[in-house]
């Protein structure tokens, strides 16, 4: 009874070695094309090789010389549109200006004032006025008015000094003001 127990389990892991290695012949015929079976009934492992175009699975950066197929670079692929400038009529904030003075000598005010333009595509033409505004009381009247128009190239900054005489002669006493740019009109040319 125990030798036909042992020749009815040696007859199963018979069968099952057959079976594994028939398993392993198919695995190996389907995947590699062609099968050995190795000793101990192990199978072999299957590594795929760089094939003719440079192309390894494992490694998928290619060999060989890159064609400009092959390369990637952003510019080629993007460039983004230009974005049009905007224009605002007002141009006081392309407008600054320094020593806001009054000569006693000259009875004048004096204020010097750069226009810059901003652009870098257009020229503008810039209707400017320049007030020399009380400042005690400060009740919205000037001492004097300047205007001027001045013309600016793209990206260029021009500077002149703006200039109001008075006839007040010798009869005045200390007074205070300040120095406004109350309008830069701004037009494309």
């Amino acid at each position: 009874m125990k030798q036909r127990t042992r020749t009815h389990i040696s007859r199963r892991r018979g069968t099952r070695a057959v079976g594994t290695a028939g398993l392993a012949l198919a695995v190996m015929t389907t995947v590699g094309g062609c099968g050995a079976l190795l000793p101990g009934g192990a199978t072999p492992s299957f590594s795929p090789s760089a094939s003719a175009s440079g192309y390894n699975p494992n490694d998928p950066t290619p060999s060989g010389d890159a064609t400009p197929e092959d390369t990637y670079t952003p510019e080629d692929t993007y460039s983004p549109e230009p974005t049009e400038e905007t224009f605002d009529p007002d141009g006081r904030s392309d407008v600054t200006g320094k020593d806001c003075n009054f000569s006693n000598s000259l009875n004048q005010f004096t204020y010097t004032v750069s226009v810059t333009n901003p652009s870098s595509e257009s020229t503008f033409s810039y209707d400017i006025a320049i007030n020399w505004m009380k400042a005690k009381p400060a009740d919205g009247k000037a001492w004097g008015l300047h205007q001027r128009s001045i013309t600016v190239g793209p990206g260029d900054t021009e500077t002149y000094t703006a200039k109001y005489s008075v006839n007040w002669g010798n009869n005045y006493g200390r007074f205070w003001f300040n120095c406004q740019v109350t309008r830069a009109e701004k037009t494309k040319l």
